[in-house]
């Protein structure tokens, strides 16, 4: 398991309890409410639906109903992240020499360098129209394995929805080699929405779920509504990519809802074929829900407490403990010392007057920026520093308060207990 990947659970013995309720309300609730519900979501947009197969040109009509769709979205207040394929089906018919058939890695990412542009001025244009700032942010899978790079992407994105804009993502297939590449962007839009703690995560497809069997092949094959457990029955269902464009099948949207729920993020496999995709799921369409046990929140409180190891420790006075446990962030001016060899982004141990562990979390500075800020105010960092910081040494959110005699691997439930209780089978089929 690598730093990014988060499990399901919470980060205090009283909050288990509201946990298991919504475990058991997330298998009720009908299919459209976890995208209505949704404080952030992630739609993820196939090869497929964006080019023509027959011009190889950007099915412009269709995209328009799309954005018409995501900017309904932010006017409930919701924030939206694109994932966009597209950019090799764009740019390959304009390279001279081009085959129709498979591409060459290099091919690929010459066919990237051309296509790109295509595609960013295409959103640019439409989303401008109506008055929204576009964003678009090339990763690699390099960004979200290594923590420094994983850790400013995240900020960058985090930056891009507090300003309102909306942000873009391909993958950078012009730089990235054949072993540094997702190959799909199914699972690139599921490290997205672990990387920004989405609620929901929308793969639009040619194909409008998960069928017990390959349906183009199997006329009695059945539509799965909801899947609470990924079991190795469930994994055995996933196919081939028969797109002529898209290189990601249902293998690889298995393993994006594997990556999503472990993150606390429903995710819905949909097709995304018909005008307005989005709006039609929220009315019912026919789609399959992959329902997590936790929400972002606590499976990312349950990754800190029971899966980082801290790498260092703040120790704290009593005021700051008691601002810890009514839910606040942890200031410098709440910190005594610091122990130990740290980075940004690391994991450091939050220790009280007597040394014992009373919370764990993420550091927004380095040990070395911690010493000068200690016991000063948040005000005077960035004349401290010379650069303009956090305010917060640890975020709420980046922290996990422990209780006396707790420890932390304590947090690191099943996932089978939990999926149990939602219900007692693992998925639903629709004939």
């Amino acid at each position: 398991m690598n730093d990014q990947q988060r499990d399901s659970p919470t980060d205090t013995p009283a909050t288990r309890g509201d946990r298991r309720a919504h475990a058991a309300a997330a298998a009720r609730r009908g299919s459209a409410t976890p995208l209505r519900a949704a404080r952030r979501v992630v739609v993820k947009v196939g090869s497929a639906l964006l080019v023509d197969p027959r011009t190889g040109r950007l099915n412009r009509a269709w995209l328009k109903t799309l954005i018409a769709d995501l900017l309904r979205l932010r006017r409930r207040g919701q924030q939206v992240i694109l994932v966009s394929s597209g950019a090799v089906a764009l740019g390959r018919r304009d390279l001279v020499g081009v085959s129709a058939g498979a591409l060459r890695l290099e091919e690929s990412q010459a066919a990237a360098a051309v296509g790109q542009i295509r595609l960013a001025h295409a959103y640019k244009e439409l989303l401008e129209a109506v008055g929204v700032t576009v964003a678009q942010i090339l990763l690699t899978l390099e960004d979200s394995e290594q923590r420094p790079r994983y850790l400013n992407a995240r900020a960058t994105l985090e930056a891009l929805l507090r300003l309102q804009a909306l942000p873009v993502i391909n993958e950078n297939d012009t730089v990235a080699t054949a072993e540094l590449r997702y190959g799909d962007n199914d699972r690139l839009a599921a490290r997205v929405a672990q990387m920004t703690s989405a609620d929901c995560l929308v793969l639009l497809s040619d194909v409008d779920g998960l069928y017990t069997a390959d349906p183009n092949r199997r006329p009695d094959a059945q539509l799965i509504e909801r899947v609470l457990r990924i079991t190795p029955e469930i994994e055995a269902m996933g196919g081939r990519s028969s797109s002529t464009f898209g290189s990601g099948g249902m293998a690889t949207k298995i393993a994006a809802a594997r990556i999503a729920v472990n993150a606390g993020c429903h995710l819905c496999i949909a097709s995304g074929h018909p005008r307005h995709p989005i709006r039609r799921i929220e009315g019912g369409a026919r789609c399959t829900w992959f329902i997590p046990s936790a929400t972002p929140l606590a499976a990312r409180k349950q990754w800190i407490a029971g899966t980082l190891r801290p790498t260092g420790a703040l120790h704290i006075d009593a005021g700051a403990l008691r601002a810890l446990r009514s839910g606040k962030s942890l200031l410098p001016a709440g910190v005594t010392a610091t122990l130990g060899r740290f980075e940004s982004g690391d994991t450091v141990s939050v220790l009280s007057a007597d040394g014992a562990e009373v919370a764990r979390g993420i550091t927004a500075y380095s040990d070395s920026d911690a010493a000068r800020i200690i016991g000063r105010k948040s005000a005077e960092i960035e004349a401290l520093l010379g650069f303009r910081g956090r305010d917060e040494m640890i975020h709420r959110d980046d922290l996990v308060i422990l209780y006396p005699g707790q420890d932390p691997q304590e947090l690191l439930e099943s996932d089978a207990e939990l999926s149990s209780l939602a219900e007692e089978s693992s998925l639903k089929v629709q004939p």
